[in-house]
């Protein structure tokens, strides 16, 4: 596998791209925890947020929120590993709901709210004093007829939004790169790494080129990626891509100090202020070459 990485990394180089010149915070959010997607063979759960945590110590993060299902913490013993060794690293848990409940597809609003709640213990035991009450909100979603009563019951319970501002799309190539490892298919994990990359290049720009449009200045940033074995494999040429690109890293709470962030919501946080201000946003994706992540491997 070592091979796979070194050979992508020629493909893809290492200039520093015509971007990177403004200076940004950011703070890195990893939702799914303690299990995303289908596990490759040869990796643990364990093993992928040791990854994470190394990566991030070795760039400086100092702080990498983990949003937790507990429910997952019953699909195998060694899920609870993942949890303990966050908190090991001085990294937070906050809640992404018991089951990854989407709001918007739950029974009812009451069934969503007992999901959320059944998700705080696995969080607060771990947290012990620390400011947990963050959540994140299953894909992103926070209804529509429901979204006032949603938020009604999260400030009740004392709980913050953690927002979003910038996904590289991670999540879609989670299970299709568990069937290329499961196969030895060393060919398409080197394109499933070059087109990957180069969204995360496309990404940065349109970030900081959508945010000057919205705001007129590069706003802190929230970055969503998740807990997967893609996303451990990927984590240091994503991290490389930020730092070129000026990246200074913070916590979710400095982040969202940011006025831009004083109305939560659903989806992104730029996405939503150029909707409402009827801004027309960067969504240029034409360099990247075409990947059938559904179909790969199979």
């Amino acid at each position: 596998m070592k091979t796979v990485w070194i050979m992508a990394a020629l493909l893809v180089g290492s200039a520093v791209p015509a971007w990177a010149a403004d200076t940004f915070d950011i703070t890195i959010t990893v939702d799914d925890m303690p299990a995303h997607g289908q596990l490759p063979p040869g990796m643990t759960r364990a093993g992928i947020a040791a990854s994470h945590i190394k990566s991030f110590k070795a760039h400086g993060v100092p702080e990498a929120f983990g949003f937790v299902n507990a429910a997952r913490l019953a699909d195998d013993t060694g899920n609870a590993a993942v949890l303990d060794i966050w908190r090991q690293a001085g990294y937070p848990l906050g809640n992404h709901t018991y089951s990854h409940m989407n709001i918007e597809k739950a029974a009812s609003l009451e069934a969503w709210q007992a999901d959320v709640i059944a998700g705080e213990p696995a969080v607060a035991s771990r947290m012990e004093e620390a400011f947990w009450r963050y959540l994140r909100f299953p894909y992103l979603s926070v209804g529509t007829t429901r979204r006032d009563e949603a938020f009604a019951f999260l400030r009740d319970r004392g709980y913050k939004i953690a927002d979003v501002s910038i996904a590289f799309s991670d999540w879609d190539y989670t299970d299709a790169y568990a069937r290329c490892v499961g196969k030895a298919d060393t060919a398409s994990i080197e394109r499933m790494k070059v087109h990957y990359l180069q969204g995360v290049d496309t990404g940065i720009a349109n970030m900081k080129e959508n945010s000057k449009r919205v705001y007129g200045r590069v706003i802190p940033q929230v970055l969503l990626t998740h807990i997967g074995g893609w996303s451990a494999v990927t984590l240091p040429d994503v991290l490389a891509r930020l730092d070129a690109a000026g990246a200074r890293y913070v916590t979710l709470a400095q982040a969202q100090a940011d006025p831009a962030y004083a109305e939560p919501g659903g989806g992104s946080v730029i996405g939503r202020s150029a909707s409402k201000n009827n801004i027309r946003l960067v969504t240029d994706t034409s360099g990247d070459p075409a990947l059938d992540l559904k179909s790969i491997c199979k």
